[in-house]
């Protein structure tokens, strides 16, 4: 089965291709086709590839072109993880917003709504090539916005695109270790947008811990998400929200942070990953000892403006673990291809999921998975605080697709104005005049 990754040259795909390596089964990934536009980067990333499967029986071959078309012919499945404008657009992002005092993260608030405005209309291109070329492929997008993304490449291939994201995989398993429970055995009650969730039960045997974890002040104090919004608040909500909810719930406070920083986090990895490909450019420089490197410090130094902000200093070690996106994207293959039933948390088509959503809204909720596709799990209704940002939020994502598919500066101002982290149409118009430009990308948005 081949595996098409686009955006191959990026920086997570070792990531990708090392939980391909453990997999040894009939119906298994036997080709990786590495999709860039940049062939450097492709090079660099193929490399690193080399190393980690060599020795390793059955290692998927593995190639690399800057073909699109070629890319996707024969495909089975496809990864999607591009960014559109690069890391020099994400930063750009970041400064833009934060000139204007607003957040400017890459998913969350002003910086979310430009990427995704950059975003969409690759994404829908990229949809299209696949339905033209690989009909029978199922897409797996991990491009952010996810949500966003995946909800726009659904308008062209229905339930055969699903977004995965590694934050709700981690909060799970930091509740369920700090409980003392098997991550895998338990049961996640996890309801929302693309961060923009909340944990809201826990079961194990039947039962929900969640409680226990709630009354126990020691406890809430020992993990990452626990730290960051502190035990009262989290009692107060009864849930355990996504970390990306701190930009909400924070927002003063973060973006103080943010503008005090030396760097903002796009203009830090900017910097970090212009070193490493430099690097990987040197004759004799070990692929796969650079990129570990590289990736231990890209771990340690995540969310470190929300961390300051809360006063919760560095990471611990136990959360230095990836989420493990990698390994929800080899479940989903599994269970498709193989018919290996699984519970996985996946951006797929709401249905009559959330009562307060369309049936072709995108939402991030536990689904069971197998060779029929995905099927997402009925949910309790939302409290009113969370039906709140979800709904705007949403509302947000649906004036992003419209400005993206019409051209229409008046809707790209209107998603910036309606979104819960910018307090003002005049700031909103003035990010689209900056945006715009910036970018080359949101050249098409006109009057």
């Amino acid at each position: 089965m081949k595996l098409t990754i686009l955006g191959g040259g990026g920086f997570r795909v070792p990531l990708v291709y090392g939980a391909l390596l453990g997999d040894h089964a009939e119906g298994r990934v036997t080709h990786v086709t590495l999709y860039d536009l940049d062939g450097g980067r492709l090079s660099a990333i193929a490399r690193v590839l080399a190393e980690q499967g060599a020795g390793v029986p059955d290692a998927p071959a593995v190639t690399a072109t800057t073909d699109l078309d070629e890319a996707l012919r024969g495909a089975g499945f496809v990864f999607s993880a591009i960014r559109v404008g690069g890391l020099e657009g994400r930063a750009a992002d970041e400064r833009i917003a934060l000139a204007e005092g607003v957040l400017g993260q890459e998913t969350v608030g002003a910086g979310g709504i430009a990427y995704g405005l950059r975003t969409v209309p690759v994404a829908v291109h990229i949809a299209r090539r696949v339905a033209a070329l690989a009909p029978d492929a199922w897409v797996i997008n991990f491009t952010n916005p996810a949500g966003l993304v995946t909800e726009a490449m659904s308008r062209v291939l229905g339930d055969r695109v699903i977004g995965i994201c590694d934050s709700p995989v981690g909060l799970g398993r930091r509740v369920a270790r700090t409980l003392g429970a098997d991550p895998g055995e338990a049961w996640i009650d996890y309801v929302g947008l693309n961060h923009l969730g909340w944990l809201r039960g826990l079961r194990v045997g039947g039962r929900d811990e969640l409680p226990r974890l709630l009354a126990d002040e020691q406890a809430l104090g020992s993990f990452e998400e626990g730290r960051l919004f502190g035990s009262e608040w989290l009692r107060s909500l009864g849930a355990i929200p996504n970390e990306y909810l701190h930009y909400y719930y924070f927002n003063r406070e973060t973006v103080q942070a943010y503008r005090q920083a030396e760097r903002t986090r796009g203009a830090y990895l900017l910097g970090q990953q212009a070193s490493f490909y430099e690097e990987m450019g040197k004759p004799g420089t070990p692929p796969l000892a650079t990129w570990q490197r590289t990736l231990a410090d890209r771990e340690a130094t995540y969310m470190a403006a929300n961390r300051e902000a809360a006063g919760v200093g560095e990471r611990d070690e136990d959360d230095l673990e990836s989420g493990g996106y990698e390994k929800v994207a080899l479940a989903l293959m599994r269970a498709i291809a193989r018919n290996e039933r699984a519970t996985l948390i996946l951006n797929v088509r709401n249905r009559t999921t959330l009562s307060v959503l369309d049936a072709d809204a995108v939402v991030e909720v536990p689904c069971f998975v197998d060779a029929g596709g995905v099927h997402p799990v009925s949910v309790a209704p939302l409290p009113y605080h969370a039906v709140g940002l979800v709904t705007a939020v949403k509302a947000v994502e649906r004036e992003v697709l419209a400005a993206a598919e019409s051209g229409s500066r008046t809707a790209a101002v209107k998603a910036f104005a309606l979104h819960p982290l910018v307090d003002s149409v005049s700031v909103a118009r003035r990010l689209v005049d900056g945006y715009t430009s910036e970018h080359e990308g949101l050249a098409y948005l006109r009057s």
